[in-house]
């Protein structure tokens, strides 16, 4: 459960680690000075004191004249290094508010409560350099002055100044450390991010710590080989496909030439099915070697024209699309995924509905329709190249070649998105494709 209250990001767990220990035995460290070490001593000085102040009231007690008690002053002036003298005038307060918020006065208090038989009154924020302490006699008050650092001691100030200025220190210069170190992650993370989206980011460059410099190099070298991968997959596949439109145009020639019969039109059919699955390849290595760049739109513009595409057929086409949203993202491409979608819904269905709606994280681009549906069981395979829909949505020859689902996901997946099937309230299907914002 406490896992809920700990930082999630990597600079905050590493800030935490580092500083916490820090501050931590800062803290103990300070806790076991004033506990034992100072408290300690500023109870012997303080305890001391007081009882030179017992000893010297006792002595101006027993003192028979005046000339005895100045020698007794002088006395601990010299010896003491205590400033005493008589006043016949000075009263004691009853309640010393200036003692009430000063934590030097709790040891002293104490101490003088133990050794005087009298009332006393002290004062330890009036003067800079000394403390000063009213003790009352049957004639009037005795008045000592004794310095500040022979009551309490006095270097816990410079410690404290010391121990919290390191601490700041050690805090500064392991924050910084650390920006720069998780920098270096952060940049490769975006990078990644942005090859994820379709995007080269050929701005990276490796920095850092040595095993986020091998991590950098290690995506820079799996870029490369991606690219690779795809530029001469699309290459083959679009000159295999291309190829193939000279052998196909030749025997299209050659059958125009040739007498109507149930087998030559039966040759013209597949003629025509080749012509469509080269034309659905092509669109496909299209889509691959693409190298738009991303632009900023407006969704409800480009569903618009979509569905403006999509009425042509005579069916009818509903738009729910805010203006308000906006996107960054390959506006052709996403173009031809939300189109297939649509035309795939309009081969099957009577009526179409295209939504667009925007969370904190994702824009959803939505397109149902009243159709047969698809066996859920089978949601994952119509994705995959090459493959035909169930019987209730293959009865129409024009239903295509299996690349137009394809063709969707790849769209979404190369923007950092992705696409999913479900059954639709309408009746029919619901696809739903997912974009990071």
């Amino acid at each position: 459960m406490l896992r809920r209250y700990f930082p999630k990001s990597l600079y905050a767990r590493v800030a935490l680690i580092v500083i916490l220990p820090i501050f931590l035995t800062q803290a103990l460290v300070t806790y076991i000075f004033f506990a034992r070490h100072w408290d300690h001593v500023s109870a012997n000085l303080s305890e001391s004191v007081a009882g030179q102040i017992v000893m010297v009231k006792r002595l101006y007690e027993e003192a028979d004249s005046m000339a005895e008690r100045d020698e007794i002053a002088a006395m601990a002036f010299n010896d003491l290094k205590m400033r005493v003298t008589f006043d016949p005038e000075a009263e004691i307060p009853a309640a010393n508010l200036l003692a009430r918020f000063n934590v030097y006065n709790a040891t002293l208090n104490r101490r003088l409560r133990n050794a005087l038989d009298a009332p006393y009154w002290l004062n330890t924020q009036s003067w800079p350099q000394d403390v000063e302490i009213r003790v009352a006699m049957d004639d009037g008050a005795l008045v000592f002055f004794a310095r500040r650092d022979r009551v309490f001691a006095t270097t816990g100030r410079i410690f404290l100044f010391w121990l919290i200025g390191t601490s700041v220190l050690l805090g500064i210069v392991a924050i910084i450390f650390m920006r720069n170190q998780v920098r270096s992650i952060l940049r490769l993370a975006e990078a990644a991010a942005a090859f994820g989206r379709g995007r080269d980011a050929p701005d990276y460059r490796p920095t850092g710590a040595t095993e986020v410099r091998k991590a950098g190099y290690a995506f820079i070298a799996m870029r490369e080989r991606i690219k690779r991968h795809l530029e001469q997959r699309t290459a083959m596949l679009a000159g295999i496909s291309h190829d193939l439109r000279t052998p196909l145009t030749r025997i299209k020639l050659a059958l125009a030439m040739q007498e109507d019969s149930e087998d030559i039109k039966a040759i013209r059919k597949d003629v025509v099915e080749m012509e469509r699955m080269i034309k659905a390849y092509l669109d496909f290595a299209r889509n691959e070697a693409a190298d738009e760049d991303p632009a900023t739109f407006r969704l409800a513009e480009l569903i618009e024209e979509i569905a403006a595409d999509a009425k042509r057929s005579g069916r009818e086409v509903s738009v729910t699309a805010p203006a308000s949203i906006a996107m960054e993202a390959r506006r052709s491409a996403l173009k031809r995924a939300v189109g297939n979608l649509a035309n795939n819904s309009l081969r099957y269905a009577d009526h179409v509905w295209i939504s667009t709606r925007r969370s904190d994280r994702y824009i959803e681009i939505i397109v149902e329709d009243d159709g047969p549906g698809i066996d859920p069981a089978r949601y994952e395979d119509v994705f995959k190249p090459f493959t035909r829909l169930d019987a209730a949505r293959n009865q129409n020859e024009e239903s295509g070649v299996g690349m137009g689902l394809t063709i969707v996901r790849d769209v979404a997946r190369a923007h950092g998105g992705d696409t999913t099937l479900e059954r639709s309230d309408k009746g029919g299907l619901k696809a739903t494709m997912r974009l990071p914002i």
